[in-house]
């Protein structure tokens, strides 16, 4: 019997050890994706260029999602490097624990790239933002500071007032040198609100594309970890059954 014992021990050790290093590899390519989301995170808030645009129009709340997410990336880093000495020692309390902290992680990921993509895309809520920070400037031509920030805007995008030149036309203000395309001479078709928000949907869609892609991980992690839970569950019940 102890012989058959130690065989029955020996086949869920295969099955655990092949379950482990499976969820290994999950969980570096979940690293990879922490930290590939931290460092694109970081490099939005800090690029001095982007903060430029951001302060200009006055939508801070773009930031939003990008903070959620850095920290759902550190987190991640964390969580794994948890999994891993768990899943290495076999430890049920850290496994268990582990998946709890997968659910929580989905959820940051989703509510990140959620809220990134309500202030960053066609359609978004940041829009309407932009429209008013745009019109607002046009309306204070009296203003030095607020001249020159609508000329940078119009100059650096190619644009021409919120939604186009009818803008100025509406609000009875004469249409600057800047509106117009210096080649042809005509003024731009699209407005500032349209082209910039193509600027920064591009840079969201990446980052809402790297959560999504995360999401998806940390849900076959958590599977994984319930299936390596089990497992080592049955083979010391198998192993306890036998002993008795």
């Amino acid at each position: 019997m102890a012989g058959k014992g130690k065989g029955r021990g020996a086949g869920y050790e295969k099955v655990i050890s092949g379950i482990k290093y499976t969820l290994f590899c999950f969980m570096i390519i979940t690293f990879a994706i922490g930290i590939a989301m931290v460092a694109l995170s970081m490099w939005m808030l800090v690029d001095q260029d982007f903060q430029g645009w951001i302060f200009m129009l006055d939508i801070p709340q773009f930031y939003a999602g990008i903070y959620v997410l850095l920290i759902c990336g550190i987190v991640v880093m964390l969580v794994c490097i948890l999994g891993c000495l768990g899943a290495l020692m076999e430890q049920k309390g850290k496994l268990k624990f582990f998946a709890g902290l997968q659910v929580l992680c989905f959820i940051m990921a989703v509510i990140g790239a959620a809220v990134l993509l309500a202030f960053g895309a066609k359609g978004s809520d940041l829009q309407p933002l932009m429209r008013n920070t745009m019109r607002r400037l046009i309306m204070e031509s009296f203003n030095p500071n607020s001249v020159e920030k609508l000329r940078m805007i119009q100059e650096s995008i190619g644009c021409c007032g919120a939604d186009g030149a009818q803008d100025y036309i509406a609000l009875k203000k004469p249409l600057p040198s800047e509106c117009r395309d210096t080649v042809t001479g005509n003024a731009y078709y699209y407005g500032c609100v349209e082209e910039f928000t193509f600027f920064i949907e591009e840079k969201a869609a990446w980052l809402a594309g790297l959560a999504m892609f995360l999401s998806l991980f940390k849900a076959v992690n958590f599977v994984m970890t319930i299936i390596l839970v089990k497992a080592i569950n049955r083979e010391r019940d198998e192993l306890t059954g036998y002993k008795e």
